[in-house]
């Protein structure tokens, strides 16, 4: 597996890998118009314009994917998928690793479902924090989590 930055030409396979990998997502929090599921190539444009994609890549098949920007001193990571055949391999782990790796200096923080317990594990395992706590609608919260900059 080879794990590089991504290329404005990766996005239209990076954007059906999400549509895939965020169908598990949809189905546990039973609600199939989630933002992942609705974002467009032209949106998903903006964010690789304005931070940064990175792409795991076997046999020149992108099979995950990890996305960023920095704020105020702070890398915040979104969308770290993985293709459900790939899934449980640790690509999403060598992902993150990466992707912090590259922002060493910076705090880092993502956001899950508090639903999705697998990735609130996958987050916890690789160091992050809950810190927050944000309400969606009355059967759904975000989990925020933190990780301080390397020191």
């Amino acid at each position: 597996m080879n794990i590089c930055k991504a290329q404005e030409i990766d996005l239209e396979e990076i954007l059906k890998l999400q549509y895939l990998a965020y169908q598990s997502e949809a189905k546990l929090l039973n609600n199939y118009s989630i933002q992942p599921l609705t974002q467009t190539l032209e949106d998903l444009i903006k964010e690789y314009k304005n931070g940064v994609i990175y792409k795991a890549i076997i046999d020149q098949q992108i099979i995950g994917s990890v996305r960023g920007y920095v704020q105020e001193g702070t890398l915040y990571i979104g969308k770290l998928i993985v293709h459900p055949d790939f899934q449980g391999k640790g690509i999403g782990t060598k992902l993150l690793e990466y992707i912090e790796n590259d922002h060493k200096s910076l705090r880092k923080e993502l956001f899950t479902s508090d639903k999705s317990i697998r990735n609130i594990r996958l987050y916890e395992r690789c160091g992050y924090t809950p810190f927050k706590t944000k309400p969606v609608s009355d059967d759904l919260n975000m989990i925020y989590l933190e990780k301080d900059a390397a020191k």
